[in-house]
């Protein structure tokens, strides 16, 4: 999908996206044709790209499978797709916040790389969906945690006998 192919226009990508990928993708702009994806059933991360480089590294090593994920190459960040499991919890907003990561939950807005864009300059998928799978939110969070040297392992406590 980094390429235009004949006939990839931004409503034909917007309907892959939906169909294939179950993702709420809607053309926000018809004469732009920036594609837009409101925040439902899927959720996501956006954090600095070199944090976002370690997560995915990081994942692919501990066996965890990878999601869609989006670069914005102006801004140097990247976008990971989740499922909508992490908590309503001001403290893990605060931490997130802290090591610059922003979560878009329910309500807020995503834009999806679409064929008009200039090139990969505004947006370009680094794994691009293919399905409807979207790792758990909470399975990222803890990989960015790792990556940042803020994971702390429970501790797991064992009866003698």
């Amino acid at each position: 999908m980094d390429h235009i192919a004949f006939g990839d226009t931004p409503l034909s990508r917007c309907h892959f996206y939906k169909r294939v990928c179950d993702l709420p993708a809607t053309v926000d702009s018809p004469h732009l044709g920036r594609i837009i994806m409101k925040a439902e059933h899927v959720w996501a991360l956006i954090l600095p790209a070199h944090l976002g480089q370690a997560v995915k590294t990081y994942m692919q090593h501990h066996g965890s499978d990878i999601g869609p994920i989006l670069s914005h190459p102006r801004s140097n960040r990247w976008t990971l797709l989740v499922r909508p499991d992490i908590p309503d919890d001001a403290r893990l907003f605060a931490e997130m916040f802290r090591l610059n990561v922003s979560v878009v939950r329910t309500g807020g807005t995503v834009a999806l790389p679409s064929p008009v864009d200039n090139g990969a300059q505004f947006r370009r998928w680094i794994e691009a969906p293919r399905c409807t799978f979207r790792p758990s939110g909470l399975v990222v969070v803890d990989a960015i945690r790792a990556c940042s040297g803020l994971y702390r392992p429970v501790k797991r406590w064992t009866a003698h006998v």
